[in-house]
């Protein structure tokens, strides 16, 4: 199998588990929200860290202690994306997943946004375009919720955020999780242990069954990151931004048609003026890609030797 198949496969993978997310979600009430992210980050921990001893790969850590910018950045990914999985967690136990899947479609334009207003970036015409209809969208879904569709917003800042600070860290996906689980897991077992003197956990008190899905929470959060990462390293950039929108068409389709969540129409109305701003904001990246090849292919094209 060559290696462009090879990342298709994994991307499908990777977003295929995402997208499916919220059934798993759904399988660990009673459990509440904080607890959920709780497991979920002292299980990645121990997941990813017998990962990395297998691969003989722990020896990373002393090379990022000797960096405190990084470990500051990664201080601030992990609070930036234990927020985000919070917010999710919430959402899907609350009946809201098409709420969380409109955050992941919304993601693109907010990472272009940042990309103004951090990195100061320069945009392209469609792109302002893309943005301004996205901008009509939430208008249009604010009055149908009666409020600002806020776990969306929370959902699409908050993991435009992280990617733009992983993005700076440049840290391996395995080993980049691992760090970010490892500063907060100390505050997940204190909550954890606190539940637990409470009499208020359901870790290992409602069935045999529950109890595994709640350690097999680490397994399913590093999964998919890693297929993701096996993707990201196979194929173009433009392909994978194609792929991302997989993830959240599912977890739509998981709260109309398994949990009969409401859509009426003003609220899609407000998902198709969504799909036309990333419709206009995705042509225009593959454009601009196409461009972008041409050009690279003219200037390594050998100059032609005039003929004496």
């Amino acid at each position: 199998m060559n290696q462009t198949r090879l990342g298709y496969l994994y991307g499908f993978g990777a977003y295929l588990l995402w997208g499916f997310f919220p059934i798993y979600l759904k399988l660990l009430r009673p459990a509440g929200p904080v607890e959920i992210l709780a497991h979920r980050i002292v299980w990645s921990v121990a997941f990813v860290a017998l990962l990395l001893a297998a691969l003989r790969n722990i020896g990373f850590l002393r090379a990022l202690a000797r960096r405190p910018r990084a470990l500051a950045g990664i201080a601030a990914a992990a609070t930036l994306i234990a927020g985000n999985w919070g917010t999710y967690i919430y959402g899907v136990n609350s009946d809201r997943v098409v709420e969380t899947a409109l955050g992941y479609f919304i993601n693109p334009l907010v990472s272009v946004l940042l990309g103004v207003f951090v990195l100061r970036e320069r945009l392209r015409p469609a792109q302002w375009v893309a943005l301004g209809v996205g901008g009509v969208a939430v208008a249009v879904l604010t009055v149908d919720y009666g409020r600002l569709p806020y776990l969306a917003l929370t959902l699409a800042f908050s993991f435009a955020g992280y990617g733009l600070v992983k993005k700076r860290l440049g840290l391996p996906a395995a080993e980049g999780l691992f760090v970010e689980s490892a500063v907060l897991a100390l505050p997940a077992l204190a909550y954890l242990a606190w539940l637990a003197t409470r009499g208020a956990s359901t870790f290992g008190h409602v069935s045999a069954g529950h109890t595994a899905l709640l350690v097999l929470a680490g397994a399913a959060t590093a999964i998919p990151l890693l297929l993701f990462a096996g993707a990201a390293n196979r194929l173009p950039l433009s392909t994978i931004g194609m792929l991302q929108y997989l993830a959240p068409i599912l977890q739509l389709g998981c709260g109309v048609l398994i949990y009969h969540e409401p859509m009426p129409p003003a609220r899609l109305a407000g998902f198709a003026l969504v799909w036309l701003a990333l419709a206009i904001f995705t042509i225009d990246a593959l454009r601009q890609a196409r461009r972008v090849r041409a050009a690279a292919r003219a200037t390594a094209a050998p100059v032609p030797v005039p003929a004496r």
